[in-house]
Parts: C-alpha cells; sequence; structure tokens
C-alpha cells in the first residue's frame, strides 16, 4: 500500500510538470520530453547534499591512501588490527568509506518510482527528438532505437570516470575503471530492456550529474587547497616565533 501511494505522488508530480509544459508547448510530442528532462534536473537538485557528501568522501579516501598504505605495511600479518586501524584513520578524518555509494543506492528507488510512471501514462504514440516511442524499447530492426541504450552506457561510464579525483591512486584508478565498465555493460542490457522514456531519464541524469560533480569537485578541492594554505601559513608562524625566541634566549646569555 506505501509503494502504491508512492506511485501515486510521482505520477501526480510528473502529471503536474507536464501539464505545466503543455500549457506552453501543446504538443505531446515535445511536452513529455521535455516534462521528463524538468523531472530528472528536480530529481538530481533534491539529492545535491548526498552528491557532496559523496564527493567529498572520494576526495578524502583519496587523501587517505598513503597512510592506509602505511597502515598495511605495518599490519600485514593481522588483517583484524589492520581493519580496526583503518576505521580508526576515517572516522579521525571524518571520511565514510560507504558514502560514495548512497547517490547510487537512491538512484534504484526512484528508477522503480519512474518505470511506474510510465508504465501507468501509457506512452505508445508519444515521439521525442529521433525517438519514435518513448514507450518502446531498443530493436535492431531500427536502429534509431539502439542510440539510447549506447548513451545510457557511454553516459554511465563517463559518469564514473569524472568522479574519480585527479590524485588518485593507480590501482584505485584501476579498481574503478573496471567497475565503471562493468556498471556500463550492466546498463546497457537494462536500457535495452527498458521502454526509452526510462532510458531517456537515466541519460540526462548522468549528464547533469558529470556537470554537478565536476562543480563540486572544484568547489571542494578549492575548499581544502584554502585550509591547506591556511594550516601551513600557521605552521610558518610557529616556526617563525619558535626562531625568534631562541635568538632572544642567545642573546640573553
Amino acid at each position: 500500500m506505501k509503494i502504491e501511494f508512492l506511485n501515486k505522488i510521482f505520477v501526480q508530480f510528473f502529471n503536474s510538470i507536464n501539464n505545466g509544459v503543455f500549457s506552453v508547448i501543446p504538443n505531446k510530442n515535445y511536452s513529455y520530453g521535455i516534462a521528463i528532462i524538468i523531472v530528472t534536473i528536480l530529481i538530481k537538485i533534491v539529492l545535491i547534499p548526498l552528491n557532496v557528501k559523496a564527493i567529498k568522501s572520494n576526495v578524502g579516501m583519496t587523501k587517505m591512501q598513503p597512510l592506509v598504505k602505511e597502515l598495511q605495511k605495518k599490519y600485514k600479518n593481522d588483517p583484524q588490527k589492520l581493519q580496526q586501524e583503518t576505521m580508526k584513520l576515517y572516522k579521525e578524518n571524518n571520511v565514510s568509506m560507504f558514502g560514495g555509494c548512497l547517490p547510487m543506492l537512491i538512484q534504484w528507488p526512484v528508477l522503480a518510482a519512474l518505470y511506474y510512471v510510465f508504465f501507468t501514462l501509457h506512452l505508445e504514440n508519444v515521439s521525442f527528438l529521433w525517438i519514435k516511442n518513448l514507450n518502446g524499447h531498443a530493436s535492431f530492426n531500427d536502429i534509431s532505437t539502439v542510440i539510447l541504450p549506447i548513451l545510457s552506457a557511454a553516459t554511465t561510464y563517463l559518469s564514473g570516470i569524472v568522479l574519480m579525483p585527479k590524485n588518485a591512486d593507480p590501482a584505485q584508478v584501476k579498481q574503478t575503471t573496471t567497475m565503471n565498465i562493468g556498471m556500463s555493460i550492466f546498463l546497457l542490457f537494462m536500457s535495452w530492456n527498458l521502454s526509452a522514456a526510462l532510458v531517456l531519464y537515466w541519460v540526462v541524469s548522468n549528464l547533469f550529474q558529470m556537470i554537478q560533480t565536476k562543480t563540486i569537485m572544484v568547489l571542494v578541492e578549492s575548499k581544502e587547497q584554502k585550509n591547506n594554505i591556511i594550516t601551513e601559513n600557521a605552521v610558518d608562524k610557529v616556526i617563525k616565533s619558535d626562531e625568534v625566541v631562541n635568538k632572544k634566549s642567545r642573546r640573553k646569555k
């Protein structure tokens, strides 16, 4: 009952957006596609706090890699102690190992809700851009239907690459790249069997995610650099003050 109630809310929400678009562009072959794009962007905006947390977590994990390697060398014969010290290190530096998974996990309930929305709307006779049927599936009988699944896989891969910090460890880059390839293949298979409307949502979501991620990463890294500069200046002041004190004490002697 609860899921049905939430699904109805999503349907009403989408219909209100579509009706608003249709009042400006009275053509369902444009209004539905534009409504999907607007709904996608609104969902991504709501999820910004989770994305910020995920990016901060990724940046923090990257910064911790040299320290984690030291712990791995120190406790290579004691896996339990290694795990305890690693968790302690992350906790002391306010880094969450699972923070980066939150945006991806929250996507699946949203995807399920939108699946119900598009299934309910019956979009068989609605087209958008090159998409002849928003309720249709990909098929080799019509090459134009293959474009969306390919875009889905490509944007899934690229959105994962964009999330990778600049100074990431080579081993981390290799692992992330492998995971991105696997996820892209999985999304290609899924997109092939989902309605074009739902795949359109996923593609737009990935494109917006890349822009959002890049913007947030620049802001986070800029803040980190400022904090490092402030810390370095504070250390320099302490060193200089110590040198002055030492010189005065030598003069007195």
